[in-house]
């Protein structure tokens, strides 16, 4: 992995926590654009890493869903 996709996951990762403590749903699209304006190589990992997480995120919310619905739970 280059240096840059380790920078921009450590971003999205923060900017991530930022915008749910936060509640600022315009932070993502606001640093985004900042980094298009400065390096289209850090704000494209920037938004793999942003997309990744969230289709993670919403996978794993259906995954607790259907199982919860049959009686499991997920491990932690």
């Amino acid at each position: 992995m280059a240096y840059y996709d380790d920078l921009a996951n450590k971003l999205a990762l923060q900017v991530i926590e930022a915008e749910r403590a936060t509640g600022d749903d315009m932070l993502v699209q606001d640093i985004a654009k900042v980094l298009q304006a400065t390096s289209s190589t850090m704000h494209e990992a920037f938004m793999t890493a942003v997309r990744v997480y969230a289709a993670n995120d919403r996978a794993r919310e259906l995954l607790a869903a259907r199982l919860k619905a049959k009686g499991f739970e997920l491990a932690e």
